[in-house]
């Protein structure tokens, strides 16, 4: 942190210790290896946002800043005094204990009054200046990438990191300045408007999460209430058909009728005097399908023996019966050797095959895969 320049003697010292401690408990946060969602973390969050609190009230209680003046009319020891909202604001968005929406909503009014400030001492750069007012036409659709076009987008996402990176550059050799020239009120004063630069661009790119944020917040179903025990007990009465305790009847008894425990808590009748349904139902053909769905074996039994199903197949002609012969053609019949016609004839039969196999030896066909 920089140090105080004689300008600073002329402000309250409770101002001055609480924005160092304020701050300093900002670093810690930074610096912090605890996880965001911690109890420790949230606990000095809260903490550091009392803190910046207390300066924003006391920097509005002793009249710091007033609108009639420029930015010349600031002391610079008191040019710090202007990041406080901003600060408030980052400090705010990381509050995981509250509300999400409330917390957005809060970080935008402290980003809000940041710039409003800015604005008023003219300390906005052209390009700032410009992107506020558009950001005042229309806060609830905020966007720094305002075009559709892919090539325009990327392009402004470059040059913003651009911007971010020389400006970062530019605080880191401001502040490695020497301690002696640090008390110059020039010096220390183009410091803190770097510092001031810069997180206005941070600014500008956290207004733009936030939007996004709160949209998609917008389009998330809203949680109702936990119901009380009355309502939780009258629905349980409800959808177990219990009387309620109003009603006549048996309502003080504990457990229900009969019926009610056969029906699994849905009782009442399955249809109107009308004819039309009351509540789904199943329609069965008869009790004992019901009780063999209930009772039978989890897989599927056979419905024929071995015996029954080689009868089957050899009825419809899926079976072999014989030496090769199917059962559509009948068994072979054997040459009777008295009738000497017959044999004749087999016997030719068998030498003309006999003369056809010599004549054509196995493979003597197969002429296409010959070298």
């Amino acid at each position: 942190m920089i140090n105080m320049n004689s300008n600073d003697a002329e402000q309250p010292s409770n101002l001055r210790n609480l924005f160092e401690t304020a701050n300093n408990q900002r670093h810690k946060l930074e610096q912090s290896a605890a996880q965001s969602s911690s109890s420790t973390y949230q606990d000095n969050l809260r903490t550091a946002i009392g803190a910046f609190q207390q300066c924003q009230q006391l920097t509005e209680r002793l009249a710091i800043f007033s609108p009639n003046e420029t930015e010349d009319d600031i002391a610079s020891g008191d040019l710090q005094y202007l990041l406080i909202n901003h600060y408030l604001g980052e400090l705010l968005r990381q509050d995981s204990t509250t509300d999400r929406k409330t917390v957005l909503q809060q970080a935008q009014t402290a980003y809000e009054r940041y710039l409003k400030l800015l604005d008023t001492y003219d300390i906005l750069s052209k390009a700032d200046s410009k992107l506020y007012h558009r950001y005042l036409s229309n806060r609830n659709d905020f966007s720094l990438l305002s075009t559709s076009d892919p090539t325009t987008r990327r392009n402004t996402k470059i040059t913003r990191y651009k911007e971010e990176q020389e400006l970062k550059l530019k605080l880191r050799s401001l502040a490695q300045i020497p301690l002696a020239l640090q008390n110059d009120d020039a010096a220390s004063r183009e410091i803190y408007l770097a510092e001031i630069q810069l997180c206005t661009h941070n600014t500008f790119h956290a207004l733009d999460i936030i939007n996004q944020e709160l949209q998609i917040l917008a389009l998330m179903p809203k949680t109702s209430p936990a119901p009380q025990p009355e309502e939780r007990e009258i629905d349980y009465r409800h959808r177990n058909g219990i009387p309620n305790k109003d009603n006549s009847g048996d309502s003080d008894r504990l457990d229900p009728p009969l019926s009610q425990l056969l029906n699994k808590g849905k009782a009442g009748p399955i249809l109107s005097k009308d004819g039309k349904p009351l509540k789904p139902f199943t329609l069965l053909d008869s009790r004992q399908r019901l009780q063999n769905g209930v009772f039978g074996p989890d897989h599927s039994l056979p419905t024929m023996t071995i015996d029954e199903y080689l009868a089957e197949e050899k009825r419809r002609g899926g079976m072999i019966d014989g030496g090769g012969q199917t059962s559509s053609g009948g068994a072979a019949q054997e040459v009777d050797e008295d009738d000497m016609e017959k044999a004749d004839a087999e016997t030719m039969k068998k030498r003309e095959w006999d003369e056809y196999v010599e004549a054509n030896p196995k493979g003597s066909g197969n002429t296409l895969n010959r070298g």
